[in-house]
């Protein structure tokens, strides 16, 4: 590697939407309106590479506190790997993640890789699809979660992720062409859901709930407004067996799987009430 024509820099918004753009040609599918929910998060948290002013590598490490970061996007172009470009923006990547607990969904394969640089597994995921259509429960009613107080929706949130998310979640809850679905019991928020437009179908993501019966009204809710014939996704923590059965009992088919690692201890976060992460980028 010539380091005399690499270059690590912070990416722009425009930079931020070219890798999206590369994480779609990997197959990762992302939402095609998350660049402001990922950009307000920490637009200092993503990181590019150029050669000859070309860029050619990125990686996401968005400090969502002082005590925990989440890598994603790590990404170099085909025609580039296996030259240490990766390598270099990695260690530029966890060098601002310095003092954080990182957290990372990867590829299995590449666990070793990220065992050598501390990081150690969790639990794994795994990508479901499903086809969209069918008819919402009707045991519970649902409420638009984007008309309820903000706190409340944040409150329920802090449950299931390491570090508080506000700008994050506030955006990711309005998303242009989303779905976002609570459900109560005597006013209080017992579980919610988002549905969002991805570069292919849709996601469901996250699905949190407080047992399996609400996981399943706001998955059957937020799957009937998926086109008949168009497919979803489900990213599923494997160790949650209720989420499991779920998946199983609408015939949702396994895509791929992918490792949550830490660099610190695991977070105490509630996986039992996770039958669906936000997201494999930012977490």
């Amino acid at each position: 590697m010539s380091k005399n024509h690499y270059q690590i820099k912070t990416m722009t918004r425009d930079g931020l939407l070219r890798a999206i753009d590369w994480a779609a040609q990997e197959g990762w599918n992302p939402g095609v309106h998350d660049i402001e929910s990922f950009y307000s998060t920490d637009p200092n948290g993503f990181l590019m590479g150029y050669l000859n002013d070309e860029p050619i590598a990125s990686i996401s490490v968005v400090k969502y506190d002082e005590h925990f970061g989440f890598l994603g996007f790590y990404i170099v172009k085909p025609e580039h790997r296996g030259k240490g470009y990766g390598l270099a923006l990695w260690q530029a990547g966890l060098a601002y993640l310095q003092g954080c607990n990182i957290g990372l969904d990867g590829v299995v394969d590449q666990q070793s890789n990220y065992r050598q640089s501390g990081f150690t597994l969790a639990y794994n995921n795994i990508r479901f699809e499903g086809q969209g259509g069918g008819r919402p429960s009707t045991r519970t009613a649902l409420v638009d979660l984007t008309t309820m107080p903000f706190s409340e929706v944040e409150r329920y949130d802090r449950a299931f992720f390491p570090a508080p998310r506000t700008a994050f979640l506030r955006k990711w809850i309005h998303q242009p062409g989303s779905i976002a679905l609570g459900i109560q019991h005597k006013g209080i928020l017992q579980g919610y859901g988002v549905l969002r437009p991805c570069q292919e179908g849709f996601k469901i993501g996250p699905l949190f709930a407080n047992g399996p019966l609400q996981a399943e009204v706001l998955f059957l809710a937020l799957k009937s407004h998926v086109p008949a014939k168009l497919n979803f996704y489900l990213d599923v923590p494997r160790a949650n067996d209720a989420a499991m059965a779920l998946a199983e009992k609408y015939q949702l088919t396994p895509v791929f799987s992918t490792a949550r690692m830490y660099t610190d201890a695991i977070p105490d976060i509630s996986l039992d009430r996770t039958f669906g992460v936000t997201t494999f980028e930012l977490g």
